[in-house]
């Protein structure tokens, strides 16, 4: 008993000198490891008889308990120790100036999306929304594009399973809330299309946003007022000159494709429109004897290229942070 007194002695002494976390870890394992000296009494009580062994068994754990207790607050002095000088070194001045924060932006194409969205609104367009993927009727059949129709090879379409497409437009969201509403109608249609196409104007995903109207005695000449006072407000233009030139769409008839002069006294194509065909109405659940409507599309990618002078399309979807930096704050 009095080796273990001393021994506990002597390990209370080496703690107070120690200041450093890698001499504490060693210090542990030289009393209380696997060949400390205190582990060492407790392996010699095997050979002690019964009676003794408790009594001296008892008075191990103390001494034990004892260092490991003070094994324990020495640690905290020297952690809290360690704390203080690294505060001390890493100290923060509240007085100094703030780094600034980077906030971020809109994407362009959003900013054309809400652009749009608020002239349509002020024009009494409600907006719809519809599946992206597709069955062939909604996306092909409804809109008088049959199996066999020359129009399914103007564009390439990725076929998925079941007889279902990716959307090549948003048409058949007009198709789907028509059959679910009574007219009139007037709603826009925006969201994401697919088309096998890839260059400087082109990308397999693209936006599009498309418009209906139906009710009674809707003519060509309210298709082209509100397509002309839609341009005219996206692009910040009260004189904006459009045309109307014919076309084919096999969902409408007449057709026309629509253009805006540019600055440079170019014609610039930027969407097609026309009256829904009356087999179309008919797909719809509408009587095209009492009601006709007229519907339009626009590439809202390409609407964001010319408003903000951007020349190749890919540049929107890279996610480069140097060039969607340039419209925090657009509109």
């Amino acid at each position: 008993m009095n080796d273990l007194e001393k021994i506990l002695h002597e390990s209370i002494n080496e703690l107070k000198q120690i200041n450093k976390m890698y001499d504490l870890d060693q210090l542990k394992s030289k009393y209380i490891g696997k060949s400390g000296l205190i582990t060492a009494f407790m392996q010699q009580l095997r050979e002690l008889p019964i009676e003794e062994r408790k009594e001296l068994g008892a008075k191990i754990n103390r001494v034990k308990n004892k260092f490991e207790e003070l094994l324990q607050q020495q640690k905290e002095y020297i952690l809290n120790q360690e704390l203080t000088k690294k505060l001390a070194h890493e100290s923060i001045d509240v007085t100094l100036k703030g780094r600034g924060n980077s906030s971020g932006s809109l994407h362009p194409v959003s900013l054309s999306f809400n652009r749009m969205f608020d002239i349509f609104k002020q024009l009494g367009f409600d907006i719809a929304d519809g599946p992206e993927i597709e069955t062939d009727y909604y996306n092909f059949q409804a809109l008088n594009i049959p199996e066999n129709h020359p129009a399914r090879a103007m564009q390439d379409t990725f076929y998925t399973e079941g007889c279902h497409v990716l959307r090549t437009h948003t048409s058949p969201v007009q198709i789907r809330y028509a059959q679910a509403h009574k007219p009139p109608i007037k709603i826009i249609a925006p969201g994401r299309v697919y088309r096998v196409d890839m260059d400087a104007t082109h990308v397999p995903m693209f936006h599009q946003l498309e418009g209906l109207w139906i009710d009674e005695n809707i003519s060509f000449a309210n298709l082209k007022a509100v397509i002309t006072q839609f341009l005219r407000q996206f692009f910040v233009d009260d004189n904006l000159k459009t045309r109307f030139r014919a076309s084919f769409f096999p969902f409408t008839e007449p057709s026309a494709e629509v253009d805006v002069l540019s600055s440079n006294g170019k014609w610039l194509e930027v969407g097609g429109c026309g009256m829904v065909h009356p087999n179309v109405l008919v797909n719809m659940n509408i009587d095209p004897e009492k009601y006709s409507g007229f519907a339009f599309g626009i590439g809202v990618d390409r609407f964001t290229m010319l408003h903000y002078g951007i020349e190749d399309l890919r540049l929107m979807f890279d996610n480069d942070l140097d060039f969607l930096q340039q419209f925090r704050g657009a509109n």
